[in-house]
């Protein structure tokens, strides 16, 4: 809880920094307050917080989860000064956000309650449904907000919903009460169709198909590093939260949800990479490559073993490194050219070789190339989900739909590699801070692909 207070209070300090016509100083406090954040998250929590672990419990997962995504929010509020450069007049607004929404993701990663649970999710999502509008003038940012807000709306119904009947049937919010319950009545009906709400409820968030349908409009529609922000800290939250609550919750009656959750992994593999395929702009297929993702993360609940947990925060830090290096290189073109077409991208490396190098290696990491932390990540799930009783089918369609990924992630990288001119000016040149970030990316996918245990030293496993 220290680290969510002072994320919480380095979010107040960028909103008044607005307020006081300061609003170019929200970015540094931004960044300064996470780094204490980060800083703080190491270290033991403070005793006087022992008292609210009935709500919200502290533990060495949170605290894995919790610096995972303060590590990838810094990365984004570094490329923030380029993205956001069109943003003067309300950038405060957006950095002390992207703040709040973080707090919410915190909250999700040590929920002890359901009534926490459903705090932490509206605390992420509403500063979400805002800055996916931050763009006022555009009509395709105005729709993502409304579509965001509405679908968002519904979801949060069914969340609710779930939220009752698990609550008429077991007396309590308490996620071990919860799970004894289920245990002992694994057959009770009110109790299984409120785990089902829940799980379709948490599959809207993390854009698992068929939940899937606001998330391409979302996310092409929003603010460049918005979307790069739903796509890494918003998943990695939301997959925690819906792990903890599957695992510890709804652990006693997994017999009768996981099977569900199978059928949403493959109609989820299957579509995203197929329609992925037919996109001719770069944001919209890493949207489809976003929901794809989620289907390869899902199988961390097939084949459960001790490291299941180690597994998920792996991948989805190797899969946020990846998301970063693709949307610096997308941020900076769409800001030169005015789209995200694959046209647009065309001779980027002439002019930008660092910058065409992160958005490749990215790529081949996210479809799974070997000597990359997306390699490693996929090879460590894929493992465990074969020792399930479906696994291997499962299994089979992951490496289906990896395989076919391979060709939209390479559309990209020809057209910034392959052509002779380009259309990009020496002038137009990119800032010192996004060739260190983009320096970082690279080195951190390359060292994670090849000596994988250094993520479990780095963050204190």
């Amino acid at each position: 809880m220290s680290v969510l207070i002072i994320v919480f209070l380095t979010a107040v300090v960028a909103l008044f920094s607005g307020v006081f016509e300061q609003g170019k100083f929200a970015r540094y406090i931004g960044i300064l307050g996470l780094i204490i954040a980060l800083c703080v998250s190491f270290m033991p929590e403070c005793a006087f917080f022992e008292q609210y672990r009935h709500m919200y419990d502290y533990t060495a997962n949170t605290a894995l989860f919790t610096k995972i995504s303060i590590v990838t929010t810094l990365l984004l509020f570094f490329l923030g000064g380029f993205a956001f450069s069109n943003h003067r007049s309300h950038q405060s607004e957006l950095y002390a956000l992207m703040l709040f929404a973080l707090c919410g993701g915190i909250t999700l990663f040590g929920f002890q309650n359901l009534v926490t649970l459903f705090l932490g999710v509206e605390i992420l999502s509403i500063p979400l449904y805002v800055m996916a509008g931050a763009n006022k003038t555009d009509l395709r940012s105005n729709e993502a907000s409304i579509k965001y807000f509405l679908m968002g709306a519904f979801a949060t119904g069914f969340l609710l919903f779930g939220i009752a009947f698990i609550y008429g049937s077991t007396g309590s919010f308490d996620l071990y009460k919860i799970q004894d319950f289920g245990v002992s009545n694994p057959k009770d009906a009110m109790f299984i169709l409120g785990v089902l709400l829940i799980l379709c409820a948490l599959a809207f968030k993390v854009a698992l198909a068929p939940f899937h349908m606001w998330s391409p409009d979302v996310y092409y529609g929003a603010p460049s590093l918005i979307t790069a922000f739903m796509a890494s800290v918003v998943k990695i939250s939301g997959f925690f939260a819906l792990f903890r609550l599957m695992t510890i919750g709804f652990g006693g009656v997994t017999e009768e949800w996981i099977n569900v959750f199978g059928v949403f992994l493959i109609i989820t593999l299957l579509l995203a990479n197929v329609m992925g395929l037919a996109q001719t702009n770069a944001k919209r297929m890493l949207a489809y490559s976003s929901v794809s993702h989620a289907g390869y993360i899902g199988l961390v609940f097939f084949g459960m073993t001790s490291l299941s947990t180690y597994n998920l925060a792996f991948y989805l830090f190797a899969y946020s490194l990846s998301t970063v290096g693709v949307f610096m290189c997308l941020i900076y073109v769409e800001k030169l050219k005015r789209e995200t077409s694959f046209g647009a991208f065309k001779g980027l490396a002439k002019s930008e070789p660092l910058l065409a190098t992160v958005a490749a290696i990215s790529m081949l990491s996210m479809a799974g190339v070997p000597l990359t932390a997306g390699f490693m990540g996929k090879f460590a799930l894929f493992s465990q989900a074969m020792n399930s009783k479906h696994g291997v089918f499962l299994v089979l369609i992951a490496v289906l739909g990896s395989a076919v990924s391979i060709a939209y992630y390479l559309r990209l990288i020809i057209s910034m590699f392959f052509f002779k001119e380009s259309t990009f000016k020496s002038s137009e040149k990119v800032t010192i801070t996004y060739n260190i970030v983009a320096v970082f990316v690279i080195a951190s996918i390359i060292i994670l692909g090849v000596f994988p245990d250094l993520f479990a030293r780095q963050f204190g496993l």
